[in-house]
């Protein structure tokens, strides 16, 4: 039996649908998530106990699982993880990316450098240390409005605000400041949590490519339109719907840049998810993570005859050519459920209305009561998932709005304590 291990910084749900794939495919698959090396098999999934803070050491640690039984191929969920996975494929002599690459790709700064030296349209950016103060940073010459701040390691939207004037700016650093350091983001430990990212604002609409490099050449698996406009002052992701509706000369150029943008980062190998902007100037790449898109969404996007997404990287992980593998017929749309408001979740009524709605697959609702929501640019998660299949794009973009509609979130203040 082939054996693949998966790095993960958790279990999670991600998970579970490459342990359902490796299950159909007869494939072993062996996990490492960053998790107390003390304790014993704590989720009780027989994982790799490994830290991402300390590469050498978990390296190590795979190598010696590797040495009793070798993996076949290595595959990575999540950004810190594939920095890891770039590292211990080369360390056991598998196909795998550039470690360079993998931690340009989960670097905004870097990704911003390298696509500039190749020739890629990128907006004007610097890097604001946190410790210098925003007084520093919003005098800085180069600095124009309307502007956008991030952190440089954080994804999802975590921490992206747009700026607007100097006060606008002055209150964004601050907000970003307070957030890496905060405990959840502090233990990430990824030596990039003290430096803000602020670039000049790209206005047009955003696109998902999701795709697979082999030998450097990408194969794109589909792209998402994203209907909803983000253009601040938050940058929350909401509904991805695919096919998408550009028209085939727009197609065209996207998938060059794309492709164009994995070279400039040097990755050649294993899934790629990025994120781009096509506006007045051009065509933006805002980022291309190695690894696949995260979460639940991965079910929005199913190939013919009914694989999933993990199916297919799998096989891909495993030297199979997936270039046959094609996108379903039928149109799909996720919408990552928003969050209203701060507080503390405690029922969520309409979900058996919602998945009445012609179209609607399934409702997902995976907070928890009493669960501590936080809306964006703070929030590290959402509330959950509506899908959606259709015979057109605009039906299923439809559905999962009409679906969320029908949804109603009670939410209680949180009451928070000051610990000192």
């Amino acid at each position: 039996m082939s054996r693949v291990l998966l790095i993960s910084t958790t279990t999670g749900y991600q998970l579970r649908s490459f342990d359902a794939a490796a299950q159909r495919l007869g494939v072993e698959v062996v996990f490492a998530t960053d998790r107390c090396h003390q304790l014993e098999d704590p989720w009780q999934d027989r994982a790799i106990a490994i830290r991402f803070h300390d590469e050498p050491h978990s390296v190590a640690a795979i190598a010696a699982t590797a040495r009793r039984r070798p993996f076949e191929a290595v595959l990575a969920v999540g950004d810190r993880p594939a920095v890891l996975a770039a590292r211990t494929a080369r360390r056991l002599g598998l196909a795998g990316n550039n470690p360079a690459a993998a931690e340009a790709s989960g670097n905004k700064r870097l990704a911003r450098e390298r696509f500039r030296a190749h020739g890629l349209l990128t907006p004007w950016h610097l890097t604001a240390p946190i410790g210098d103060g925003v007084r520093a940073a919003v005098n800085d010459p180069r600095v124009r409005f309307p502007c956008v701040l991030k952190p440089l390691g954080l994804s999802g939207s975590r921490g992206v605000i747009r700026a607007n004037s100097v006060e606008e700016f002055t209150g964004a650093f601050e907000r970003i400041r307070a957030l890496v350091k905060r405990g959840d983001v502090r233990a990430v430990r990824s030596a990039i949590e003290d430096a803000i990212l602020v670039e000049g604002f790209i206005p047009g609409r955003e696109f998902a490519v999701e795709g697979v490099l082999t030998a450097g050449r990408l194969q794109t698996f589909t792209v998402f339109d994203k209907p909803d406009p983000l253009d601040g002052p938050f940058f929350e992701e909401t509904i991805y719907v695919t096919p998408s509706a550009l028209d085939a000369a727009a197609y065209a150029s996207l998938m060059t840049t794309v492709q164009q943008a994995t070279a400039a980062l040097g990755l050649s190998h294993g899934p790629i998810h990025a994120e781009c902007r096509i506006g007045p100037d051009g065509i933006f790449i805002l980022e291309v993570a190695a690894r696949p898109i995260g979460g639940l969404c991965s079910r929005a996007l199913r190939f013919d005859p009914g694989a999933s997404l993990e199916e297919v990287l799998l096989r891909h992980a495993l030297g199979e050519d997936v270039s046959g593998w094609r996108r379903e017929a039928r149109a799909s749309a996720v919408m990552m459920i928003p969050i209203p408001k701060r507080g503390l979740l405690k029922r969520v009524d309409g979900v058996e209305s919602a998945s009445r709605v012609p179209n609607i697959e399934d409702v997902r609702i995976t907070a928890k009561p009493d669960q501590l929501l936080e809306p964006l640019p703070e929030a590290g998660s959402y509330l959950g998932f509506i899908f959606a299949r259709a015979e057109t794009a605009a039906d299923a973009e439809a559905a999962v709005r009409a679906a969320h509609a029908r949804l109603q979130f009670r939410i209680e203040p949180a009451i928070d304590v000051a610990v000192g």
